[in-house]
């Protein structure tokens, strides 16, 4: 009878252990059952470091809450506008009117070394403002929009000095015919020449380019630039014509091309006030020098 009993204690034995093992695994059980001694010890630190009135998922977001550096440049922009809105333009050197400028075309990033860049590619900030889109487009680091907001400033200067130019008769507001010459044409790396015409009180109808040349040539036609005068119904004209080579002193060809003009205009009774030659270095008028 004696094996029987210890088969029987050895079946109870094997029950007992497998209740065991699945009491252990289930999820309800006690968290003792379910971990070592040493286990325990650590999830009672970590509990005990939480403080009080907090839970885990308060403190682990605070893991990603440490922020970049911000950048050297940080603030930079803010303290531009202020120096120009408190001072003007007399406020801030050149490249940092243009960088100013290149700002609100280029909302993100340091523009401060394009700004530089430019005004060592060009030569100076007005250069910048007068250069071809075309060349713009080969300085590294300048886009589409920060060309059309270099672009944009220059019309803006042309505008503003034409309506200057255009408030009082053109003789009586001479200083501001020249400024608006030599914003028109003082940097253009090809002769023009403009007709400005001019109606019976002297104020400016109309500013057209009548031709485009070469570095140091422009062909003129007599003919054409009366004819023109007549479909404006203008009483009055002053030539204006720049020289990229920052010379303003006018040739032999500028003295007789004016002349045959004058002889032309006078047949029509036509007046030419002037011929003005406009360079980067400053300005020449047939006037004042005893050509006309």
């Amino acid at each position: 009878m004696q094996p029987p009993n210890k088969a029987a204690n050895e079946g109870e034995a094997d029950l007992s252990e497998t209740e065991d093992r699945k009491a252990a695994s289930r999820p309800d059980a006690p968290i003792d059952a379910q971990i070592d001694d040493g286990a325990q010890v650590f999830f009672d630190q970590m509990r005990d470091a939480v403080p009080a009135g907090q839970s885990d998922a308060d403190i682990a977001p605070s893991l990603n809450d440490a922020k970049p550096p911000k950048p050297h440049y940080h603030g930079h922009r803010q303290r531009l506008r202020e120096r120009f809105l408190k001072g003007g333009a007399n406020a801030l050197a050149d490249y940092e009117l243009l960088e100013l400028l290149l700002c609100m075309a280029m909302p993100r990033g340091d523009v401060k070394p394009l700004a530089k860049s430019l005004i060592a590619q060009f030569g100076s900030f007005a250069n910048v403002l007068a250069a071809r889109p075309e060349d713009l487009q080969k300085a590294k680091g300048l886009g589409e929009a920060g060309i059309a907001a270099i672009k944009i400033a220059e019309a803006s200067a042309q505008y503003l000095a034409r309506e200057r130019a255009m408030e009082l008769p053109v003789l009586a507001s001479w200083e501001q015919l020249i400024d608006y010459c030599r914003v028109r044409l003082g940097h253009r790396k090809t002769e023009e020449l403009h007709l400005l015409f001019l109606d019976r009180k002297n104020r400016l109808i109309a500013d057209e380019c009548h031709q485009t040349g070469t570095v140091d040539h422009t062909p003129v036609y007599p003919r054409e630039v009366i004819k023109r005068a007549l479909e404006l119904h203008a009483s009055a004209i002053i030539l204006v014509h720049n020289h990229p080579s920052g010379d303003a002193t006018p040739s032999r060809g500028d003295i007789d091309m004016t002349r045959k003009i004058v002889e032309a205009a006078k047949a029509m009774e036509i007046i030419i006030h002037d011929h003005i030659i406009i360079s980067q270095a400053g300005y020449n008028s047939f006037k004042t020098l005893g050509l006309i």
